[in-house]
């Protein structure tokens, strides 16, 4: 378990990239997706960090939280996958419901990294291999937690 405390987006960014080179050597060869969980309060840094990974993956898309679509998919233009899935499960209650988005067919795929806000609400933090990422505000500086 490791903490960073951001107090800027450029801060946000240096860490994604860290986590980022972290994650691909631990994982260099997966025959499922990879599933990172993004836990913490509403605004607390969750889909800056998003943005920041992809803008390091070479996504040039405008990321937005997939709040209301539930997922997005980016394609990558470097990297050790091929595509970004960003889940939002805030108005989830449960697991089932992601069979909708074809679930199955998402994390079988070892080219997906799958970055889900919310994983909770639906029990995704049970996945392996996974990591799971917690964001926090406290005294206005964002604390970012890798479990």
């Amino acid at each position: 378990m490791s903490i960073f405390t951001s107090r800027s987006l450029e801060e946000t960014a240096t860490f994604a990239h860290k986590w980022l080179e972290e994650i691909t050597s631990l994982y260099p060869d997966l025959d499922t997706a990879l599933v990172v969980g993004l836990s913490g309060h509403l605004g607390a840094g969750k889909t800056a960090y998003v943005k920041a990974l992809a803008r390091i993956l070479g996504i040039q898309e405008d990321i937005t939280s997939p709040t209301f679509v539930i997922m997005k998919n980016y394609d990558i233009a470097h990297g050790p996958w091929k595509k970004v899935v960003h889940i939002d499960a805030y108005r989830l209650e449960k697991k089932e419901e992601l069979t909708a988005l074809q679930w199955d067919n998402v994390i079988s795929d070892p080219q997906n990294v799958i970055l889900i806000e919310w994983p909770e609400n639906v029990g995704l933090t049970e996945f392996k291999p996974s990591a799971d990422i917690h964001f926090e505000i406290k005294d206005g500086v964002h604390h970012i937690e890798v479990r």
